[in-house]
């Protein structure tokens, strides 16, 4: 649930204003669908200060909240083309639709907002159009990772490109404020072509329907799951509105390749079941999400039968392991199969965010003067702070949720905003 603020010279900029899903206490939680945001109340306190908002990219975690919240900001927003589809469409969805100024950046243009100089800086991730921001003010600059991996496969988008990040270290950067979210894992992620690789060859072995269980917002993983699909002799559709609704914005602005075909998801029930391939939402084990209704068997469009397969192309969240686990025993109760991205075989799934190669990759082309690690449990951030330090980076600010950091001209921690304040919001 990122919402970031940089200020400088009196005013203030924010960079990404998401949510997140309140994680169940137990297998009865009924609040298990609360949407949780970051506590505004700072700032909202003051919105004559605010100068804009960036959203660097269109997952939930970052742009989520921002159809419930911009009404205590009431200033304009800034993102890429991508983003601003997506993020229309959920400002339709509250009764915003047309009220927030949205200004659709070109990535090439620097923007002036306030006193704050953006620029947007190519990275990869996850998802169509992902940015960091460097941020340049008379005080200093700081280079906002957002969330980002390095990978030269991306199947969508360009390959990541490191003379973007060693021309950042020619700029002297005052911080880099960095995703900590794979900071206790060795080595490098995986490549999105990799997770193509691997999907491939679950599904060429699968002799009945194959179910996909994977984020909606993974338009990357969606048009390697078409393209297996072609490969393999099967007809692939989308189960779940959050689905639907993605690979519609990828298409609007030219990010599905036209020549990958979907069908309707009415249609499934009429194929013989090897010529199936679904991919549905869920996979965290949400009880109201399409692969819960698979598992019980009250989906109106398919009905899985024994020795078809369940392939979980995710990660287990933190907090989402005993959803997950209740979802296969369901699956495994009716005798289909399931295959999890921590046992497979072969690579199934391909994070989005860096591991210590990647860190210490990006550390050493930047050249940062102080580390702010962010995006992450406590455990990751200080685990972050200590690579940070390793890699001769001189000043680590590590803290928590509303923690105030000066930059410049002394940095440290010199009080708490909010008290790792947070909302929750009725689903």
């Amino acid at each position: 649930m990122n919402l970031n603020l940089f200020g400088h010279d009196h005013q203030w900029l924010m960079v990404d204003c998401g949510l997140t899903f309140k994680a169940p206490l137990s297998e009865t939680d009924p609040t298990l669908h609360d949407r949780v945001c970051a506590d505004p109340q700072f700032i909202a306190q003051q919105i004559n200060r605010l100068a804009g908002i960036v959203i660097t990219h269109a997952h939930e975690d970052h742009l989520g909240a921002l159809p419930y919240l911009w009404r205590r900001f009431k200033c304009p927003v800034y993102t890429t083309r991508f983003t601003a589809e997506i993020l229309r469409r959920k400002l339709a969805e509250t009764g915003l639709a047309g009220k927030v100024p949205i200004i659709e950046v070109n990535p090439q243009t620097p923007q002036q907002i306030g006193v704050f100089s953006v620029e947007w800086k190519a990275i990869t991730h996850s998802i169509p159009e992902p940015y960091g921001l460097l941020i340049k003010t008379q005080a200093g600059r700081i280079f906002h990772t957002a969330d980002w991996k390095i990978d030269a496969q991306p199947v969508t988008g360009k390959a990541f490109a490191p003379q973007i990040f060693e021309e950042l270290g020619q700029q002297d950067i005052t911080a880099m404020v960095c995703d900590s979210t794979n900071a206790l894992r060795e080595g490098h992620s995986a490549s999105e072509a990799e997770c193509a690789e691997g999907l491939l060859k679950v599904v060429e072995q699968a002799k009945g329907r194959v179910v996909v269980g994977c984020f909606s917002s993974n338009i990357a993983r969606l048009i390697s799951l078409a393209r297996i699909a072609q490969q393999t002799g099967r007809y692939m559709a989308v189960l779940g509105r959050s689905l639907q609704n993605m690979v519609s914005a990828a298409k609007v602005t030219g990010h599905w390749p036209k020549d990958l075909i979907l069908i309707d998801s009415s249609h499934l029930g009429y194929l013989p079941k090897e010529e199936v391939l679904a991919v549905a939402t869920g996979s965290q084990g949400e009880p109201r999400a399409i692969l819960s209704r698979l598992a019980s068997g009250h989906h109106p469009d398919l009905l899985l039968e024994p020795d078809d397969t369940v392939i979980f192309s995710s990660i287990i969240i933190p907090g989402n392991e005993l959803l997950i686990e209740r979802l296969v025993k369901e699956f495994k109760h009716r005798g289909i199969k399931t295959l999890q991205a921590e046992s497979a075989e072969y690579c199934i799934h391909a994070s989005g965010h860096p591991c210590q190669d990647e860190l210490k990759a990006l550390y050493s082309w930047v050249k940062p003067k102080i580390s702010i690690p962010v995006h992450g449990e406590a455990e990751h951030i200080k685990k972050h702070a200590q690579l940070a330090k390793s890699y001769g980076v001189p000043i680590q600010l590590a803290g928590l949720n509303g923690d105030l950091y000066l930059i410049a001209p002394q940095p440290g921690i010199r009080r708490q905003v909010v008290a790792t304040g947070r909302i929750a919001l009725d689903a």
